[in-house]
């Protein structure tokens, strides 16, 4: 990881750690750098989407103030999920698409993620070039006169452009469905009513009220006990979650069960290698896959590619591979024929038109994908210590101890989070009792060193 950039974007407590100036800067360290291939007779031009964070009207002010002070010009597309920037970015043909959002977290968060024209995320050369120009800030030349960008008029509808590229991806319509959806009072909010109404599927929409401090709070791919009660009481043929961004999607059946991202990935995959749109037989997951999705895939005729942990590092091996499935537990899933990135919505629909055309229940179609027991814990580490945890000798004694009481039925896996100030420790087993315990002692080991 970066001195700026994590493995999603720059992230941090808003007006604290992402501040309006280190914004301001990021806006034109990016536009300098990823502008300098530009025609020569026309400005550059960069998108700016955001979700539905209090401060993400501060950022986005800041960001365009960075951008046009190096003679950029930006066109604002409003509350949108960060998939939606990314297509856009692609479809104006726009110099770069940047994304003020920080996920999953809590609302004091936020983030700015950059995709580049082709609308894949910067890969870390190009960070670290900007990061370099953040640092030596002075540098960067600024514009005068009619050089300086602006904020342009646009043309562009972002929700119908849109929903309507996302219902084009499947073959019929939802109808006969019933579903329960939560925005996670963020981007989707402003999209999938629209979505569910041109794909003529019966939802219940909720969460749906953001007021600046309520996204992802009790609700959203993270919280999903009350999806759960909601579907089962309501009788619904499934629920859907996303979080913040709507760059990824939960899924829950109608007995309430959770269905996270490799179970989505494994029903998604054996249907597209019935219709012969598997390419290469396989598709990537990665470290954290549940080692139930490694034995499904094998007992149907597929291969896993295993990436690190980020769906940056999915698409990597993804394009490096020519596979054009992938994604991570977590609900980060990219369908490669339609997106250049993770896309919540436009995965809720790609399982939803399969369950439709199965005829089954959900939990019918989710049933043959077993996974092992798995438990991760978070423990809060600082960011500054994260990386370099493992490398303590209490801490190396703990994890070899786990790993030799585990032996082939098992695995552990510590690792510092990308996003967070966090140490992340999952363990997985056929056991689940040893698992749990495994897990709690690790954790505690770390706890009593940082």
């Amino acid at each position: 990881m970066g001195r700026y950039f994590g493995t999603d974007g720059v992230r941090g407590v808003a007006n604290s750690e992402l501040d309006a100036l280190l914004a301001f800067k990021i806006g034109a360290a990016a536009a300098y750098e990823l502008t300098q291939e530009s025609a020569q007779n026309r400005k550059a031009k960069l998108l700016i989407g955001k979700d539905t964070r209090i401060s993400s009207d501060m950022l986005e002010n800041a960001l365009v103030a960075g951008i046009c002070s190096v003679g950029a010009d930006v066109e604002l597309l409003g509350v949108i999920p960060t998939p939606a920037v990314a297509f856009l970015t692609i479809k104006h043909k726009a110099d770069a698409g940047i994304v003020i959002s920080a996920s999953h977290n809590s609302f004091e968060y936020n983030g700015i993620k950059i995709f580049a024209g082709n609308g894949y995320k910067l890969p870390d050369e190009t960070e670290a070039k900007i990061e370099d120009l953040i640092d030596n800030f002075e540098s960067i030349p600024k514009v005068t006169h009619e050089k300086l960008g602006r904020v342009i008029g646009s043309e562009i509808d972002p929700v119908v452009e849109y929903t309507d590229h996302l219902a084009e991806t499947i073959q019929s319509d939802l109808s006969g469905l019933r579903v329960a959806v939560d925005c996670a009072n963020g981007a989707s909010s402003t999209t999938i009513r629209r979505l569910m109404r041109l794909v003529e599927c019966k939802a219940e929409i909720r969460y749906n009220e953001p007021d600046g401090v309520n996204i992802n709070d009790g609700c959203g791919s993270t919280h999903l006990d009350k999806l759960k009660e909601r579907v089962k009481n309501g009788e619904f043929d499934l629920g859907v979650a996303f979080d913040g961004d709507a760059d990824r999607c939960l899924i829950v059946d109608e007995t309430g069960e959770e269905l996270d991202g490799d179970r989505i990935m494994a029903v998604c995959a054996a249907h597209m290698k019935k219709q012969g749109k598997l390419r290469g037989g396989a598709f990537v997951a990665t470290v954290l896959s549940n080692m139930g999705l490694h034995a499904y895939a094998e007992k149907n005729g597929m291969r896993i590619e295993t990436s690190n942990v980020g769906d940056r590092y999915v698409l990597e091996m993804m394009l490096q591979k020519g596979y054009i499935l992938g994604g991570e537990q977590s609900g980060h899933v990219i369908f490669l024929e339609y997106a250049s990135t993770g896309d919540g919505e436009l995965t809720a629909l790609q399982f939803m038109s399969i369950l439709k055309e199965s005829g089954r229940k959900c939990s019918e179609i989710a049933a043959e994908v077993v996974p092992w027991p798995q438990l991760m814990v978070n423990v809060k580490v600082p960011n500054d210590k994260k990386a370099t945890l493992q490398e303590l000798p209490e801490i190396k004694a703990a994890i070899a101890a786990a790993s030799e009481e585990l032996g082939e039925n098992g695995r552990i896996l510590v690792r510092p989070s990308g996003t967070e100030a966090l140490v992340r420790v999952m363990v997985e087993g056929r056991d689940s009792v040893q698992v749990e315990t495994l897990t709690k002692k690790v954790a505690k080991v770390i706890e009593s060193v940082v």
